[in-house]
């Protein structure tokens, strides 16, 4: 499967249009993404050496990360942003600016 940010904005907004509430207000979504950064970390604690407390699942990087994806969308939706403009952008500039601040493969 194919997925543009552009087409992920456009199936999460058909998603939340279908609710009266709409996105939640920035300063909750911030919160909901601060939640989710949390479990990403707790997953790769768990994943790299830190023994999860006994019965709790070691987590899903995948699902965690697609977690955090979905809030980010969801801010990007509500702040009428393109997160194809704006990674393209973000792109552009770490190519630019970071072109040699590492050390190349030899290929």
């Amino acid at each position: 499967m194919s997925l543009t940010f552009e087409d992920a904005q456009a199936r999460v907004d058909r998603y939340i249009s279908q609710f009266k509430e709409g996105y939640f207000p920035p300063l909750l979504m911030l919160a909901r993404m601060t939640e989710e950064v949390g479990e990403v970390a707790r997953v790769l604690a768990h994943q790299n050496g830190k023994t999860p407390k006994p019965g709790e699942d070691v987590g899903d990087l995948e699902l965690e990360l697609a977690d955090l994806l979905f809030v980010m969308v969801c801010m990007a939706n509500e702040r009428g942003l393109s997160l194809e403009k704006g990674f393209a952008r973000m792109m552009q500039k770490i190519e630019t600016r970071d072109a040699d601040r590492w050390t190349r493969k030899d290929t």
